[in-house]
């Protein structure tokens, strides 16, 4: 199962991907868990401090130098496709099952050239992806600029999280364009920060042809991890995660459902 999270800043997309994750994780999955939104925090949501954070792979410069044969960022000859296949064993951070990746920012150098960390980035997840056979949750920001056509069709699905607001919609509809264009056809939605007064058949109605296949309510144990491990690497779930497993095992028998 290789799942990508996107939707508007703030509507709790890493939430719920460290809810699969650990769902997958502790139904006994090896699982991928990449944070491909600048503004990484899945590492915090997965139950991680702030001293074990994880370096993006895009600021590891000696490691993109190495790999791609690149002596600068733009201007100079690099490998487009560099070996990758051992920099999860490496770099990744283990929570029992699950190995962490931060990605990075993608960026792009004048004239539209590709960038050396960006090439690296591009590599590994084609090889994550494409190559292996754990399970994958992709944590990105309100876009899809990690995802190139290959990576996209070999998705099983693009989960965007909603609200109420109607800024939340605006985006889902918009990524659901920019799926279109790259060739990733199974969307779906889930509300998220659900109170007894939120109107899911309004969200629907907004929403359009993308599936509404789950909902979340406001939950205060969210900001107190996901996740915990023992001295013997085992992991159980916290509260927050306890309480909405139902609901992930739900989302992800419908997505299974869905191929």
């Amino acid at each position: 199962m290789r799942i990508a999270i996107s939707g508007k800043g703030g509507v709790g997309k890493t939430t719920l991907a460290g809810m699969l994750a650990g769902t997958l994780a502790l139904k006994g999955r090896n699982v991928i868990a990449l944070d491909a939104d600048p503004d990484a925090n899945l590492g915090s949501a997965l139950g991680l401090s702030p001293e074990e954070e994880v370096t993006p792979l895009s600021e590891m410069q000696d490691l993109i130098r190495q790999r791609t044969g690149s002596e600068d960022d733009y201007g100079s000859y690099f490998k487009l496709n560099p070996k990758v296949d051992d920099i999860p064993d490496m770099y990744a951070k283990r929570i029992g099952s699950i190995e962490l990746l931060t990605l990075g920012g993608i960026k792009k150098g004048g004239q539209g050239c590709i960038c050396p960390a960006t090439a690296l980035v591009k590599a590994l997840l084609t090889h994550l992806i494409l190559g292996r056979d754990d399970a994958v949750i992709m944590d990105m920001e309100a876009g899809l600029e990690h995802l190139g056509r290959a990576t996209a069709q070999s998705m099983d699905a693009l989960l965007i999280v909603v609200t109420k607001s109607s800024w939340s919609i605006r985006t889902a509809l918009r990524l659901g364009k920019l799926a279109g264009d790259i060739g990733l056809e199974k969307l779906f939605a889930v509300a998220n920060l659900v109170s007894e007064s939120t109107d899911l058949k309004q969200i629907r109605d907004q929403l359009g042809d993308i599936p509404l296949i789950g909902r979340l309510p406001y939950d205060s144990s969210v900001a107190e991890g996901l996740l915990r491990i023992d001295a013997n690497d085992e992991l159980s779930p916290a509260a927050a995660l306890q309480n909405h497993t139902p609901a992930m095992e739900q989302i992800l028998a419908q997505l299974a459902g869905s191929e």
